[in-house]
């Protein structure tokens, strides 16, 4: 699974889980003044669940399709590189 299809599902999930801690409250109200509250918590364990599943301590308790894939290693430029070519002056127009 690529990495970015990895990311979609982690976001799915984790907006999934907020909509459902926060359907009880959704359902409740009508209106849009008693629906806010919903929303609200619908954000906030959206957002929470977001840090928690980006900690490294939690990545392996994860299962596998909802890991982040390793950082990248920077890769090292290599000792003895070929000195760059010149490059010849272009020439301007003077002025009249």
């Amino acid at each position: 699974m690529s990495d970015a299809a990895r990311r979609t599902v982690r976001t799915a999930v984790q907006s999934l889980l907020g909509l459902l801690a926060a359907l009880p409250l959704l359902l409740n109200g009508s209106g849009l003044p008693q629906t806010l509250p919903g929303l609200g918590t619908a954000l906030a364990v959206s957002t929470a669940l977001t840090r928690l599943m980006a900690l490294p301590g939690v990545q392996p308790l994860l299962p596998g399709w909802l890991r982040t894939a390793a950082p990248a290693q920077a890769v090292a430029a290599p000792a003895a590189a070929a000195p760059a070519q010149p490059v010849a002056p272009v020439a301007q127009e003077q002025p009249r």
